[in-house]
């Protein structure tokens, strides 16, 4: 994957728009979710689409802090397609009987709900490198894992027109990812590479990594239950190391290097020495009660599964 013309990447980007009323959402099909796969899927659906949500958030944030005028607009974008892609997977709920009768909001998960509260309160602060590394790596495990394992598993003609549209916008929100962080890269020395670490210190990313860490491996292990191989999620993993680290650009970006070192231990059980604090934060998360948790931000109910953009 060469570094792409973000000019050109644009104008395919406005070119390449689609909304919900393009899928038929009442055509044969629904029957073929399975008895035996229907509680399980409805939690992971729930999951991926709040998961969609959050990298909405992501691109929000990026669209206001990019460097350059063509990749706020990009981001602008970005940010609707990730919105669209939650609104999708909610109507491919609706369809499946997955939603109260009301068509309300699945209820996110108690890690999710703290992410979702941090990126409210903190995510406009970051550093735009810090966002332009994180959120690829999550791009490429949806596209790469979550993605192709719920299209491996379900049968419904639906659900295979509705990820046709969803992965078509993730292989450019890839293209750009990469991209970025290669940007990063480029033309700094070794100060200015280590400059690109101190938000680390920060408080405030520091209580992002704290709810950050214990909802990834949650999410793993769920989708470890149903049915995808570790081997599997590694292979992304690799695949992200792969592409991010092409070109010295991309190795040289110190966030790069971080994340995906990280990524690999987070998907390698054998790592005890990760695991076992990091399990202790998401069983400690798992107990606190719901109504200590932070109300869903406003921003969340521009969900909807009906059809009206």
């Amino acid at each position: 994957m060469a570094m792409i013309d973000l000019d050109k990447m644009l104008e395919k980007i406005k070119s390449s728009e689609w909304a919900l009323a393009d899928i038929d959402w009442h055509a044969p099909g629904a029957d073929l979710i399975t008895p035996a796969q229907w509680p399980k899927l409805k939690t992971f659906m729930a999951d991926l689409m709040w998961i969609e949500h959050v990298g909405a958030r992501g691109f929000a944030a990026m669209a206001k802090s990019a460097p350059t005028a063509t990749l706020r607009e990009i981001y602008t974008y970005f940010h609707a397609e990730e919105q669209r892609h939650a609104n999708a997977e909610m109507a491919l709920m609706q369809r499946w009987g997955m939603l109260e009768s009301d068509g309300s909001l699945p209820e996110p998960s108690a890690n999710l709900r703290l992410v979702i509260a941090w990126l409210d309160k903190y995510a406009d602060k970051m550093p735009f490198y810090v966002l332009g590394a994180v959120i690829p790596m999550l791009e490429i495990a949806l596209d790469g894992a979550l993605c192709k394992f719920l299209l491996d598993t379900v049968d419904d003609p639906v659900c295979h027109a509705a990820f046709d549209k969803i992965n078509a916008d993730e292989s450019r929100h890839l293209g750009v990812g990469f991209t970025v962080m290669e940007m990063q890269g480029i033309n700094k020395n070794f100060i200015g590479l280590a400059k690109m670490l101190l938000p680390l210190v920060d408080p405030r990313l520091l209580l992002g990594i704290v709810v950050y860490l214990p909802l990834l491996n949650k999410m793993r292990d769920n989708i470890v239950t149903l049915g995808l191989s570790e081997k599997s999620l590694y292979e992304v993993m690799k695949k992200f190391g792969t592409i991010g680290g092409r070109t010295p650009e991309g190795r040289r970006n110190p966030w790069f290097r971080l994340i995906y070192g990280h990524s690999l231990v987070v998907m390698n059980r054998s790592k005890r020495y990760y695991h076992a604090p990091v399990d202790f934060f998401v069983r400690l998360v798992d107990r606190i009660p719901k109504s200590w948790l932070p109300t869903v931000p406003s921003w969340v109910f521009e969900l909807t599964w009906k059809t009206k953009d």
